[in-house]
């Protein structure tokens, strides 16, 4: 039997989804894999997602440890967002989902435009 402590969660699984929960924390980690990017850059890239929101996803996953906020000391200001070693880590734990999408996207589509219709 596991004796492991998960505070408030139920399990490793559960943990993982309050870090990585919501429609736009797993792009955001997806968008800063190859280099730090600048806020305007992200959200020009993940178009549909608000100022607003993108804002609050960003300092939750500022809050968890996974990206990296750094200002720049300049006119004007500049600020760049990164991933850090943690967030590494996730984004290589989010993989296989992917795939697993990926190998499964018919059923996924078909299912998302039953719903939308």
């Amino acid at each position: 039997m596991d004796s492991t402590d998960y505070g408030p969660f139920t399990c490793g699984l559960d943990a993982a989804m309050d870090v990585v929960g919501g429609k736009w924390k797993p792009l955001i980690l997806w968008e800063l894999h190859e280099s730090p990017q600048r806020f305007n850059a992200l959200h020009r890239n993940l178009a549909r997602v608000s100022q607003k929101v993108l804002t609050q996803q960003l300092r939750e996953l500022e809050e968890h440890g996974v990206v990296n906020r750094r200002s720049f000391n300049e006119v004007p200001p500049r600020v760049e967002y990164s991933l850090t070693p943690a967030g590494v880590q996730l984004l290589a734990a989010l993989e296989p989902l992917g795939d697993w999408a990926v190998g499964h996207i018919d059923t996924i589509t078909a299912v998302h435009s039953a719903h939308a219709g």
